[in-house]
């Protein structure tokens, strides 16, 4: 059973692997919908701009939490991957968490050989095999670890896949595959772990879904592309 599973994995990666930024060419707009215990509380949307070989990627997010009509967690911030065909070269980012801000600075070095991060929770150097752990690209599935969009972080990840499966959102279906996304890590606190349930529509390689628990039930679900 375990070789059956590598062999599948395998299957899925390779049939993958050739499309990243690329097969975005095609969409200019991803828009998803932030939801906490089925209530839409939000968005994260991300915007597509072609420039000869050059691709830049903006993103859009802004979500609230409210207890009796008064906001008591609000996030808002925006971010901006830029990549030279399918290599990112740089990436940065601004979020409000309430009142504290958190920041992420990102360039390729000038040999092309590592990032330089300077990120509100983490300033150094990273492999050029991490990817930023955003939810435009099914290339997240495919990376041992992510840089946070967020803070700069980095973690080491394990992608588990869970099986196929038809979901509907909105009112659409989709044939999917679902994949469970965790931390390398298992001593890292809770709050700092990667936890996400994330299908995948295999027939446009978007991330249609992800779920996640932390403090209620939350997800982000595909809204609309153009």
């Amino acid at each position: 059973m375990k070789n059956f599973v590598i062999i599948l994995l395998a299957i899925f990666y390779s049939s993958i692997s050739m499309a990243h930024v690329g097969h975005y060419n095609k969409f200019d707009k991803i828009e998803m919908e932030i939801l906490r215990n089925d209530e839409v509380i939000g968005y994260n949307n991300y915007f597509f701009k072609r420039d000869g070989q050059s691709t830049i990627i903006k993103n859009q997010y802004k979500f609230e939490v409210k207890l009796l009509s008064a906001t008591i967690f609000k996030v808002e911030g925006y971010g901006e991957e830029i990549y030279l065909n399918d290599d990112l070269i740089s990436f940065q980012s601004k979020t409000f968490q309430n009142k504290k801000e958190k920041f992420v600075n990102l360039k390729l070095d000038k040999n092309g050989k590592k990032f330089d991060i300077k990120g509100s929770s983490y300033s150094g150097e990273a492999s050029l095999k991490n990817i930023i752990g955003n939810w435009w690209s099914h290339k997240v599935l495919q990376a041992e670890s992510q840089i946070s969009p967020i803070s700069g972080s980095i973690k080491e990840q394990i992608v588990t896949f869970i099986g196929k499966e038809d979901i509907i959102i909105n009112g659409k279906e989709y044939k999917t595959d679902h994949f469970k996304l965790t931390s390398k890590d298992t001593s890292l606190p809770e709050d700092k772990k990667l936890n996400f349930d994330i299908w995948l529509d295999k027939k446009t390689l978007l991330i249609v879904k992800v779920s996640y628990e932390r403090m209620g039930n939350w997800e982000y679900r595909l809204k609309n592309v153009e």
